[in-house]
């Protein structure tokens, strides 16, 4: 019997890799996850496009060297669109805030990201 390798491409697995490309500066794990046009709304910003996130995660955040260990993750009614509540810390392992990222997925890519901190 062959061990099944086909990778997980569901919505949970998705916004998994998406925090684990954020943290270990993975950008074309980043890239394979977003849709094209991708937007991220934060509630200092929005970022509209993969690649002007990609930029702006590679250039411009103003810390880098963060982790974001998530505590939940939670189907929406239609079972694609997910929230996932966790922390941002800092290089001390220290929180700077917690979040909760509201998902919108297009078939298995990512586009949208919502983000409300506390």
């Amino acid at each position: 019997m062959s061990e099944d390798t086909t990778p997980d491409r569901s919505p949970q697995a998705a916004a998994h890799a998406y925090y684990r490309g954020l943290d270990e500066d993975d950008y074309d794990l980043l890239a394979d996850l977003l849709a094209p046009d991708f937007v991220h709304d934060r509630p200092d910003m929005t970022l509209e496009g993969r690649e002007r996130f990609i930029e702006f995660m590679r250039e411009e955040r103003p810390a880098s060297d963060t982790t974001h260990p998530v505590e939940g993750v939670y189907e929406q009614v239609d079972g694609e669109d997910l929230i996932v509540s966790g922390r941002l810390l800092d290089a001390d392992g220290e929180a700077i805030t917690a979040f909760a990222d509201e998902f919108t997925f297009e078939g298995e890519k990512i586009a949208k990201v919502r983000t409300f901190t506390a």
